[in-house]
């Protein structure tokens, strides 16, 4: 029963390590926009990047924590 208690808190940071990427990036390239909106094009391409790179992030995290649920 431990460990499933922990695996589904491993689970749950999983999600939540994400969710909190994309509310910082975006925030802070709306907050970007706003000051210099000639930038969106760099602005658009690093956001994209960014998001890209947490959520393979998650899905990699979410794919060891399905392994660990497996044995």
């Amino acid at each position: 029963m431990d460990r499933n208690i922990s695996l589904i808190l491993i689970f749950s940071v999983c999600i939540l390590g994400p969710c909190a990427v994309f509310a910082a990036g975006c925030f802070a390239s709306i907050g970007a926009l706003g000051r210099n909106p000639s930038a969106a094009p760099k602005i658009f391409t690093a956001l994209v990047i960014a998001l890209v790179f947490a959520q393979a992030l998650a899905i990699i995290a979410i794919l060891v924590v399905f392994q660990l649920f497996a044995r």
